[in-house]
């Protein structure tokens, strides 16, 4: 990953923090960032992305006005800002507390699953959105949305907050002590209780704080909101339809030899370079697919062995540094965590960035109704590449992804700036498949391998298939080619992929490459 100067600071600190916490935890003394050894100071002014993923038992005092995600994935450490931060500060916190000595930006303490954070000045907009457990408290005032989307935990705010508060919340409850407008749909208001008001002095004494009897509480309303249920995605129509026609008159002979492999590097470097014997990588939940001489890499979801692609949703977000082991490269999962901006995802990429080897590769993931914003962020965040799911809602026929993916990559150069561009399907992709997705400009195909097989059966089926194939089609390497090599089955085939339809020399007219 390249990376501007400002990302390249951030990872420093970060790294630096890392290398510290071991011994400062085993001695319980205080990280202290921003300060000189003589006591004077450096704030660290912009800094985003930073002091993550605390592990329990550390404490970290830092100094400076913070960018975005500081102190995010927070697991048990305590976190002093003596400062203002941006946005999701706390974000996906599990445990710890926070202390922020001013203002804060929008999406405070989001989808905080516990601990607490406390912001001495006021927040943005959507304050605690998506929070399911834990206490945040906001001395000042909160934009619009405060607690949208609250599953759990308290938020309580000192002063007045914005418009639609506690819109699409489903449970927890937010004490706000200024004025209130209406609340937003899914929410109702009542006055607090007096064992609310004991309740919240526990947590707010301590701060010089208290509650008065007039403050007003959100809750949930019962049946006031109900929550979307995601729809189903999954590829109605693979390759199939799609057929591999010979580049010329002859075969490759038996006796030679055909080149069937993939080298991937990081952009803008020959170093790190990851290679796949076959254009596959496995996709598998958990990495524990039985090994063999082959070298086929697993994109997996937890518990990574060396060589594999780690992918990283809200889910594994948390447990990142945990399960980080040799990984050949990183795909921070957008289809899988909630909307963020450039800005947020770049600071999460930060973290972790952080915590991986520097040749490692770093890739983005979406679906392929979004390739187009998928690629732009790639390239403007200088990262190694894009993983595009097919699987669509209401079914993607797969043939007609690849001259959406092909237009895309040649609008944001992909192919110049060699940035890498994996498809993943739902199924066990064939040897007609891998020729197609490197045929398409794709560097390699993502899919699950059948119940029942292993590496062993890739290298005794799978492999001498690809081979076969490659031979009879006359194709002496994967690496140069081109869609020239395949055609479509039928017309509706052909309309929707812009391939030359078997049987014609000619192109359609809605062709849209060679």
């Amino acid at each position: 990953m390249a990376m501007r100067e400002e990302t390249a600071r951030s990872v420093k600190l970060n790294r630096e923090i890392s290398k510290m916490l071991p011994e400062a935890i085993e001695k319980d003394r205080l990280v202290k960032i921003g300060y000189g050894s003589g006591g004077d100071t450096k704030p660290r002014d912009g800094d985003f992305g930073v002091v993550t993923h605390l592990p329990e038992n550390s404490r970290v005092l830092i100094l400076g006005n913070l960018g975005e995600c500081v102190g995010s994935m927070n697991r048990g450490g305590t976190l002093n800002i003596e400062g203002s931060c941006d946005s999701m500060l706390g974000a996906f916190q599990s445990s710890g507390r926070i202390v922020v000595e001013r203002d804060v930006g929008d999406r405070l303490a989001m989808n905080m699953k516990g601990g607490s954070i406390i912001v001495m000045g006021s927040a943005g907009s959507e304050a605690c959105a998506g929070m399911s457990d834990g206490t945040v408290v906001i001395r000042g005032h909160a934009s619009s949305g405060v607690g949208s989307g609250m599953t759990g935990g308290t938020l309580v705010v000192m002063g007045s907050v914005g418009n639609n508060p506690g819109f699409g919340m489903t449970g927890g409850k937010i004490i706000i002590a200024g004025s209130c407008p209406p609340p937003g749909e899914g929410a109702k208001m009542r006055s607090i209780t007096p064992e609310e008001v004991l309740e919240a002095s526990k947590t707010l004494e301590p701060l010089g704080l208290s509650i008065e009897d007039d403050a007003l509480v959100l809750i949930p309303e019962e049946g006031g909101y109900n929550r979307g249920v995601s729809p189903k995605r999954w590829i109605s129509e693979g390759f199939g339809n799609i057929a591999i026609s010979p580049l010329g008159p002859e075969r490759i002979a038996e006796h030679s030899s055909v080149d069937m492999s993939v080298r991937l590097f990081p952009v803008g470097t020959d170093e790190g370079e990851l290679v796949l014997d076959i254009p596959w990588v496995v996709k598998s939940d958990q990495g524990n697919i039985k090994k063999s001489s082959t070298n086929l890499s697993k994109m997996v979801r937890s518990n990574p062995s060396e060589g594999d692609i780690l992918v990283v949703g809200e889910e594994e977000i948390l447990a990142f540094p945990e399960n980080i082991s040799g990984v050949s490269g990183v795909v921070l999962d957008l289809q899988n965590l909630p909307p963020m901006n450039d800005a947020e995802i770049e600071a999460i990429l930060v973290s972790l960035t952080s915590q991986i080897d520097e040749g490692c590769l770093i890739l983005l993931r979406d679906g392929v109704e979004r390739v187009e914003g998928l690629f732009r962020l790639v390239v403007d965040l200088d990262l190694d590449g894009a993983v595009v799911g097919l699987s669509t809602p209401g079914g993607c026929r797969a043939a007609a992804a690849l001259p959406r993916i092909g237009l895309a990559s040649r609008a944001m150069g992909f192919d110049s700036q060699k940035r890498i561009v994996a498809i993943e399907i739902d199924s066990q992709p064939t040897p007609e498949d891998m020729i197609i997705t490197r045929a398409s400009g794709c560097s390699f195909i993502i899919g699950p391998i059948d119940d029942g097989n292993d590496e062993e059966y890739v290298r005794s089926k799978i492999i001498p298939e690809l081979v076969g194939l490659m031979k009879e089609s006359g194709i002496p390497s994967l690496g140069n080619v081109g869609r020239r090599v395949l055609r479509a089955k039928d017309m509706d085939t052909a309309a929707i992929s812009g391939l030359r339809l078997v049987g014609f020399e000619r192109p359609l007219p809605m062709w849209l490459g060679n």
